[in-house]
């Protein structure tokens, strides 16, 4: 029996590392599998051929979207060309759904087998969605608990996998420990500057946050400030507006997590990165803002009261949300003022950021996804893979 090829598209930094994490999972069962597809550094690093890097995909909004068209566009075309010239045994999609359900449509079409993982977030808006996606998708692998049921009763084959999170958030040191690993003192205010891994986030939130940060620095002098830097940027990305305000901020793409450890409170947009954050258990506050368009549009569909995953996954606002307009430099600094400044406000957020824990399942998705995704493959149906 040959060894599978396997189309995978990851158009986000946060399916980058989960990409990667499966890829490893697979290696373990089918050695000789080929991954090529969309991906980040992260996949490459793993060992999938990346014909389209995920850096050039990540966008968010309909105006965004339509500035980038010509990229998307051709990156879709080439993968469509695959699938029908040269199918793969299976397609592996991970999140992005405006790109990856246009995709299964062509798989379904060319008998690709799709496994898609991490579900488009239709229980949140667009919930129509769900009947689309019972037409094209093979099986579904959810990360979020409340999610199976909601595919069970659309007939969509589906399973629960656990969160991948809960393998990689990994803390090696106490907070001080962290906090010198990074060159800083941890007798001082410490806070995290989260900008997002999109350009177009970048270009809209990075000066609000940096407006925060100037006043967060007038009202504590020695404070201190680190970022992290997505593997979908580039420091030319960051630097320059950091540079024109003067600001100083540790800059960093290494172990992440101990980063969050050694903060004391973040400024992060809303994403994967806010359920990373919860479970290192430091007290946040979550910024969004999208073009006036999308956001009149998103607004009238959108059926849930959060837009932060880890308030979601908690089913109530445990940290503050900041959107649209009340997404500027004054109102987030502010809300990071009382946590540093109000021990009790600081400890609630604490302890109810604990609890999300034990809603996200067990370790070990990666590796269940692996097994799933090898048992649609000729390679897992012939019983040729590893145990």
């Amino acid at each position: 029996m040959n060894s599978p090829t396997i189309m995978m598209v990851a158009g986000e930094a946060s399916g980058d590392i989960y990409g990667a994490d499966l890829v490893k999972q697979l290696r373990t069962m089918a050695t000789d599998a080929h991954f090529f597809g969309i991906g980040g550094a992260r996949m490459r690093e793993a060992g999938v051929d990346t014909l389209v890097d995920s850096a050039d995909m990540a966008v968010v909004g309909l105006v965004e979207v339509l500035k980038h068209f010509d990229v998307i566009s051709a990156a879709f075309n080439r993968l469509k060309r695959i699938i029908i010239e040269s199918p793969p045994d299976l397609l592996i999609l991970i999140d992005y759904p405006g790109f990856n359900l246009r995709l299964a449509k062509i798989a379904k079409k060319s008998n690709v087998t799709v496994l898609y993982y991490i579900s488009p977030q239709i229980w949140a808006w667009r919930q129509g969605r769900v009947t689309k996606i019972a037409r094209l998708v093979d099986h579904m692998a959810v990360i979020l608990p409340f999610e199976a049921p909601f595919y069970e009763k659309a007939g969509v084959p589906v399973t629960f996998v656990g969160h991948p999170m809960l393998d990689l958030v990994s803390v090696t040191a106490d907070r001080p420990t962290a906090a010198h690993s990074f060159g800083l003192d941890p007798a001082r205010k410490i806070v995290g500057l989260f900008p997002g891994s999109r350009r177009n986030e970048i270009e809209r939130l990075l000066p609000e946050i940096i407006s925060a940060a100037i006043l967060l620095k007038e009202r504590f002098p020695d404070i201190q400030f680190l970022l992290p830097l997505a593997s979908t940027l580039s420091e030319e990305d960051i630097m320059p507006r950091l540079a024109a305000a003067d600001l100083p901020v540790t800059i960093t793409r290494e172990r992440i997590h101990d980063m969050i450890r050694a903060c004391d409170a973040v400024i992060s947009v809303s994403g994967t990165v806010t359920l990373e954050i919860a479970l290192v258990g430091t007290p946040m506050v979550i910024i969004y803002k999208l073009s006036p368009l999308t956001y009149q549009f998103a607004k009238r569909l959108i059926k849930v009261p959060n837009i932060g995953l880890c308030n979601i996954v908690a089913g109530e606002t445990v940290v503050r949300e900041l959107i649209q307009e009340h997404a500027n430099g004054k109102e987030i600094a502010a809300e990071i003022t009382a946590i540093l400044t109000n021990a009790d406000y600081q400890g609630k957020i604490v302890d109810k950021l604990a609890a999300i824990r034990a809603k996200l399942g067990h370790g070990g998705a990666s590796a269940r996804v692996a097994r799933l995704a090898i048992s649609l493959t000729p390679l897992g149906k012939s019983g040729g893979v590893k145990p």
